[in-house]
């Protein structure tokens, strides 16, 4: 079942549609840094492409756009994900990976090109599912983890295989074209949104980093080879860069017990 936004998951823990957050009370058309409580971090996007950080070692930092509750008007930039896709995509069959995706055309730097929307499942129920795969099944499901300031660790889970959007069909690259930031706009749910981390050629794979380590490690974690857990466990890689890990990221997290 097609669905463009994330929707709640068999267990019902998570509403990802609540909202939760005050609005802004901005009377402009477009909000402005300093002006805005949606803004008191600092600007999120420059003609619609995300801002990001000026040095490669820092880690991704948080989005939150204006929401619902917001004053401000549907043009405000601060508005981006929020709007769905906006580019020409297809999906097509490839040689080795299954199903895939590519863009119909040029997609800047920075440019929001899709969310991975899905179920928003809670811990228990996303690895029951994940329990219940056999080793030929597919695994759609994404386990997000953001480390906060206070120490703690936040969780979010979500599985497009059964409901989901063009998400679910991005293959995973060693040196993907695209990254993932959690954008929040009415809740502390987030959208797992994919940004273009190049210029991007019309007709060309996209592609992410299953693991997440692209564009949110210092270089020196980022070329240091993943931990080598069970290779009998683990899918085989076949993206063709250069620096391919040759197994697709495995995380044993949710295999195991409590």
């Amino acid at each position: 079942q097609y669905s463009p936004d994330n929707v709640a998951g068999a267990d019902g823990d998570i509403d990802p549609t609540e909202i939760t957050f005050p609005g802004c009370s901005c009377l402009a058309s477009s909000c402005v840094v300093h002006a805005c409580s949606c803004l008191c971090r600092g600007e999120n996007y420059n003609s619609l492409c995300l801002r990001l950080t000026d040095k490669e070692e820092e880690y991704t930092r948080p989005v939150f756009e204006c929401n619902s509750m917001c004053q401000c008007g549907e043009s405000c930039q601060n508005r981006v994900v929020q709007r769905g896709l906006q580019f020409r995509l297809e999906v097509f069959k490839t040689e080795k990976k299954g199903w895939g995706v590519r863009t119909l055309e040029f997609i800047a730097k920075g440019r929001f090109v899709c969310e991975y929307a899905g179920e928003v499942l809670g811990f228990n129920e996303a690895r029951r599912r994940i329990q219940a795969q056999t080793s030929k099944d597919s695994n759609y499901i994404i386990a997000v983890r953001e480390h906060l300031h206070s120490g703690r660790i936040m969780e979010t889970f979500i599985d497009p295989t059964y409901i989901g959007n063009v998400g679910r069909f991005l293959n995973h690259s060693c040196e993907p074209n695209l990254f993932m930031v959690p954008v929040r706009v009415d809740s502390m749910v987030p959208k797992l949104a994919l940004f273009a981390a190049t210029d991007i050629s019309a007709g060309e794979e996209l592609s992410y980093d299953y693991s997440g380590r692209f564009h949110n490690l210092p270089i020196t974690n980022r070329e240091q080879k993943s931990l080598e857990e069970d290779n009998r466990l683990r899918k085989p890689c076949y993206c063709g860069s250069r620096t391919c890990a040759s197994f697709l990221p495995w995380d044993s997290s949710l295999f195991s017990t409590p």
